[in-house]
């Protein structure tokens, strides 16, 4: 097997040599082929783990909404890294904080005191009124973090027996890849072969108060938190009915349970407000920040938090060598002024309807294939149907956007987002907006047409938990 392996890799190598294809027209100057797009793309095929799909483009360049590959192509990014990037591509006031930074300290741990995270800390509590923060790096980190948290503050606060706490979360969730995160998650890919999966966990339907409120008057008494997310991301921005935020927190309080938003994704102006869950003014006891606290340009996490609840962990029980560095905490500061300092919120809102309206117009144009467009601010997603594309599906499509200069990605089978960071401008709305409504006048007829079947359309997978269809199975 190592020498298959051994001989594939040096087949590889030649044919790249023998032809170096490149992607686009070139703007800015020919790449050569050993810095090809064709040939990092092997590279990393050759030599990186296949865990994810990405969609066959190079980021060579970054400036605001604007990518370039090593071609000198230029992209408009329609996903901003699933919102680490709201603030745009290579900031100049984040790269600046990370720069000055790393060149005066980059860590001390947490067994020291450095002379940024103090000051971090109360930035970023008193923007959000809490208490205290907990840092960490990664999101999956933070949703870890807050896990720890209710369940210790559920066996020493609200006194739930040992071994009997529950956390429950919501069918259709994403909340990272851990081994806590897959074990709430209704992504067969995410949980299969990775068994036993780990118990105290509950599942509710999304969006769902009555099933909330069925469940907590059932098992109050040992559930410590309910996490979600008040809009649903990797599910396909699912947005809850109106109303829904306010009832978690009323049946939250009513049952002694922790309402933990996951607001990693969510927050940080990405809906049109600082977090998603101002738009129905609800309180969380627990908010989770990830992604674009680090500016799109080092991974940082926080967990917020009163008293009450951070002060159940103590020293030992829980930390990071990483989190809250200096250079993580200068970087975070500088994310969050810029948010504030240039509206993203507010732009997000505005920017935001336009491009639903632009996009619904395509809806109406093409209403076999456009089920539905929907969001708030910009986490916005178009969902298709999936017989109407048939052989082809929302990746195809997003190749075909790629090919147009617009960079996207799908979730499912049937649905795409559409996440610009906050920074684009009008135009730029408007040339995604287009290059979507191309690709379904000119591109998808050709697709259906001419891509072969293989096979009769897929019977819809259905979730290893409940037995209902997947999200995006349209």
């Amino acid at each position: 097997m190592a020498s298959r392996r051994s001989l594939q890799l040096v087949l590889n190598r030649i044919k790249r040599r023998e032809s170096v294809r490149c992607f686009g027209t070139a703007t800015e100057g020919i790449a050569s082929p050993a810095t090809s797009s064709r040939h990092l793309i092997d590279l990393e095929q050759d030599y990186s783990a296949h865990n994810y799909h990405p969609v066959p483009v190079v980021f060579s360049h970054g400036k605001g909404s604007a990518i370039w590959d090593p071609e000198g192509k230029k992209y408009l990014d329609f996903l901003a890294a699933y919102s680490a990037v709201n603030q745009g591509h290579c900031h100049p006031k984040i790269m600046k904080a990370l720069i000055d930074q790393a060149q005066t300290l980059t860590l001390s741990s947490r067994a020291f005191y450095n002379d940024k995270f103090p000051i971090f800390a109360e930035y970023v509590t008193k923007m959000f009124g809490y208490d205290m923060v907990l840092p960490m790096n990664t999101g999956a980190e933070g949703v870890e973090t807050a896990l720890k948290l209710a369940r210790k503050w559920g066996y020493e606060k609200k006194r739930i027996p040992k071994d009997q706490g529950i956390i429950v979360s919501c069918c259709g969730c994403f909340h990272g890849r851990t081994m806590a995160a897959i074990s709430m998650s209704c992504d067969n890919d995410a949980t299969r072969g990775f068994w036993p999966l780990l118990p105290g966990q509950l599942k509710v339907d999304f969006g769902d108060e009555a099933a909330l409120k069925k469940l907590f008057e059932e098992k109050g008494e040992h559930i410590a938190g309910f996490l979600f997310e008040p809009i649903q991301g990797e599910a396909g921005v699912i947005i809850p009915p109106d109303g829904y935020l306010k009832a978690v927190r009323e049946l939250c309080t009513k049952h002694n349970v922790l309402m933990i938003a996951d607001e990693i994704q969510s927050g940080l102006a990405r809906s049109g407000r600082m977090l998603a869950c101002d738009w129905e003014g609800v309180r969380p006891d627990l908010v989770i920040l990830g992604k674009a606290l680090g500016g799109g340009v080092i991974p940082v996490s926080a967990v917020l938090a009163d008293k009450d609840v951070m002060l159940c962990i103590q020293p030992g029980e829980h930390g990071s060598t990483f989190g809250g560095n200096p250079v993580a905490s200068a970087v975070a500061i500088a994310s969050l002024q810029v948010i504030q300092d240039e509206n993203l919120a507010q732009r997000s809102d505005e920017m935001g309807e336009e491009l639903r309206q632009l996009l619904r117009k395509t809806q109406e144009k093409f209403p076999d294939v456009v089920m539905e467009v929907r969001g708030k601010g910009l986490f916005n997603a178009v969902e298709l149907i999936s017989k109407s594309l048939y052989p082809a599906n929302a990746y195809d499509l997003c190749i075909k956007l790629k090919e147009r200069g617009i960079l996207a990605k799908p979730t499912h089978n049937a649905t795409i987002r559409l996440t610009p960071p906050l920074s684009i401008s009008l135009d730029e709305i408007r040339e995604g907006a287009k290059a979507f409504h191309d690709v379904l006048e000119n591109d998808l007829p050709k697709m259906v047409k001419e891509k072969p079947m293989k096979s009769a359309p897929k019977v819809h997978e259905s979730c290893d938990r409940c037995g209902r269809e997947l999200y995006g199975s349209s």
